[in-house]
């Protein structure tokens, strides 16, 4: 067997969430206990959840790189040699991969079929991103990339925050400071926040409404 060492790279970490979608499952699953997976039928909802995440990977894929799908959520990453949008055009490529959302999700509602209380809880998915930057390692496991490392750490635990009480939304994009400042991200537009994230510094951060300004 051969062994791919380990390599070293630094780059932006980048987790979209789609909020909401555990409990929308439950619900669904909940409301049809007696026709779900009958016959072998998956409902809807599963569909829509993979469509949802095809166009979050299709929207930053490239540049960006998939980590892995990680239930309702995406992880992608970059090396900083990679062409990563910077400055303000980093903020339109986040927002693009939200209008992609909410265009798929719109149309979803469209061919919702059914109408009961779970169902129509598809009305309160949304979709938010956390980016952290800095350094990670790589590692061939199973004949595949995976990140590790103490910012890849930070990166996922900042998924629970208090950015949607700053925001106004829960459709937001979270940056630390770190990365909006090593991708040139102006802080105007946005509001400064300071999380609290167990075994690490106070960690400051910078959080944009990601729905289309009128």
């Amino acid at each position: 067997m051969s062994l791919v060492p380990p390599r070293a790279a630094r780059g932006p970490l980048v987790l979209f969430d789609i909020g909401g979608y555990t409990s929308f499952l439950q619900a669904v699953a909940k409301a049809h206990a007696d026709d779900a997976f009958a016959g072998g039928v998956v409902p809807p909802a599963y569909a829509i959840l993979s469509n949802l995440l095809d166009g979050i990977v299709e929207a930053v894929v490239p540049p960006a790189t998939l980590a892995k799908l990680e239930g309702d959520a995406v992880f992608v990453y970059a090396t900083d040699d990679a062409p990563v949008p910077r400055g303000v055009e980093l903020l339109v490529w986040l927002r693009g991969a939200y209008a992609d959302f909410e265009r798929r999700l719109a149309q979803a509602k469209d061919l919702w079929s059914c109408g009961c209380d779970a169902c129509i809880r598809l009305d309160q998915l949304d979709l938010k991103a956390i980016m952290h930057a800095g350094s990670f390692v790589l590692t061939g496991i199973a004949g595949r990339e995976e990140l590790s490392g103490a910012e890849v750490v930070l990166a996922h635990r900042l998924l629970k925050n208090s950015a949607a009480d700053v925001a106004g939304t829960r459709a937001y994009a979270l940056l630390t400071v770190a990365a909006a400042d090593a991708y040139g991200v102006p802080r105007d537009g946005g509001v400064g926040l300071t999380e609290a994230v167990e075994h690490y510094a106070p960690v400051a951060c910078v959080v944009y409404d990601l729905r289309p300004t009128a």
